[in-house]
């Protein structure tokens, strides 16, 4: 998060969160309280590997905030992890969660392993003991603490966990509550892959229909027409890449680290993807323009520049040369304090992280809400929705004695299904998050940045629920 070597990851986050408290009358209690931790958990145990060796394995449960229960937040396999990346981690997850008024408190896990260097039978004997360690301390349960895929793991991962879990607790109900990000066979959610790529476009598309923001950056209101570059062609690059395309933005440069393509008239990225599977580089892509480090695309001349790659990636050294007018943070922490200071000044708008990638922590409450109510979205109301419609559509059309084309026809008596359900409730988050954060910082035009207004969005949220629930007498 910050490039100051002096500070560690969990301190540069207290750092933002104190620049944001001044524009809060919390008392000092409450925000101290805010800031800390509630409980680390530091654990080693030993598994027997495929060799018959014994390596002791070293891991961390860190739950941040309990102003709202469970706690929330991903597990990660790497051999970077520690106890201050987990708390920070953790922390961020608080708030979040409470941007996008997901009612979770910020939690996070990690294992540390180069998940590369095991066996598949390995990884699941560490993944199945890392939850018996959990249960055994009750750090995890629908109602306690619920993890998530993150760095390193995915729904794999989250299907050991959640059978684990289940085999520990025999006849909890709500047993597959316990972790999201599962296998839709196990209880997963549909929409939940395309997620944060997808809450990426719906956060950068109502910035767009802003009309007095967009004013101000002198573009045009709405998506249409903008130039997007997106930096990272990964799960969160390749979706948010996708989005924009389809809702009219042109996207016309791509970065990977082995390079970056450029091409005035826009990129396919499903068409760049499979020429990379092929070749094994976006490079050299038929009618894109090689770049000649990847790290041109973040100074080219565009609308809209989206990191979604590693953190750290424009700082105080590249930022004075970023052209983009909007700058959305779709991985975590790609731009540092002393960018934002740059920005501030250049009159960039960057969006941050904290709130622009919550895709896929609100499409995980989905999927938990989904394991608690035992039922699939849509199941309800899908035929209902369909026959209505098709009776409306009829009445219509006898009245009038015109017909609907075949592609209205198709769209109007569509039931939702799924995913439709998912991507709803996903838009409205981020549209209402994202309305939310822009009136704090128009109320008090002090706040320097969108990332410290939406420090504060977060700061009143959590410290409105702790002196509701009387933790201060």
């Amino acid at each position: 998060m910050s490039s100051n070597p002096n500070y560690s990851f969990f301190q540069s986050v207290e750092k933002s969160f104190d620049k944001a408290s001044k524009f809060t009358n919390w008392d000092l209690g409450i925000l101290e309280q805010i800031k800390a931790c509630n409980s680390v958990y530091q654990m080693r145990f030993p598994v027997k590997l495929d060799d018959g060796s014994i390596e002791v394995i070293e891991a961390y449960r860190v739950q941040h905030s309990q102003h709202k229960s469970p706690c929330k937040g991903g597990i990660r396999f790497s051999d970077e992890v520690n106890q201050d990346e987990v708390m920070a981690l953790a922390s961020l997850m608080t708030y979040k969660c409470a941007i996008v008024n997901v009612p979770f408190g910020g939690g996070k896990g990690g294992i540390k392993i180069d998940p590369k260097k095991y066996s598949v039978y390995e990884l699941e004997k560490i993944t199945r003991r890392y939850t018996a360690e959990l249960v055994k301390k009750n750090f995890i349960g629908p109602g306690i603490d619920v993890p998530a895929p993150d760095y390193g793991t995915g729904p794999r991962e989250m299907a050991w966990i959640v059978d684990t879990y289940a085999s520990l607790k025999p006849g909890e109900i709500d047993a597959a509550g316990c972790v999201t990000g599962k296998p839709v066979t196990q209880g997963g959610v549909r929409g939940r892959t395309e997620a944060t790529g997808l809450g990426v476009f719906f956060g950068i598309r109502e910035v767009c229909n802003m009309e007095d923001t967009m004013t101000k950056l002198g573009l045009t209101v709405g998506v249409e027409n903008k130039t997007v570059v997106i930096q990272g062609l990964g799960n969160v690059g390749y979706h948010s890449a996708k989005f924009f395309r389809e809702g009219g933005a042109k996207v016309i440069a791509l970065a990977e680290y082995e390079g970056a393509i450029f091409n005035a008239d826009g990129l396919n990225e499903e068409e760049v993807f499979q020429h990379r599977k092929a070749t094994g580089s976006i490079l050299n892509f038929p009618g894109a323009t090689n770049l000649a480090k990847n790290t041109d695309a973040l100074e080219l001349e565009c609308d809209i520049l989206i990191p979604a790659a590693l953190e750290n990636v424009i700082n105080g050294e590249n930022a004075p040369r970023v052209k983009a007018k909007i700058i959305g943070e779709a991985a975590n922490g790609p731009c540092t304090p002393e960018a934002d200071e740059i920005f501030a000044q250049k009159g960039i708008l960057c969006v941050p992280d904290m709130y622009l990638n919550a895709g896929g922590v609100t499409v995980s409450y989905f999927e938990w809400l989904k394991n608690l109510s035992h039922v699939r979205y849509g199941r309800m109301e899908k035929r209902l929705t369909e026959n209505l419609n098709t009776k409306i559509l009829e009445q219509l059309e006898s009245l009038t004695g015109k017909s609907v084309s075949d592609a209205n026809r198709e769209f109007i008596m569509h039931g939702p299904e799924e995913h439709d359900l998912v991507h709803s409730g996903l838009e409205e988050t981020m549209i209402t998050a994202t309305r939310e954060i822009m009136e704090i910082w128009k109320e008090n035009p002090s706040i320097p940045d969108m990332r410290t207004a939406a420090y504060v969005s977060a700061i009143n949220k959590v410290a409105t629920s702790y002196a509701q629930l009387g933790i201060f007498p």
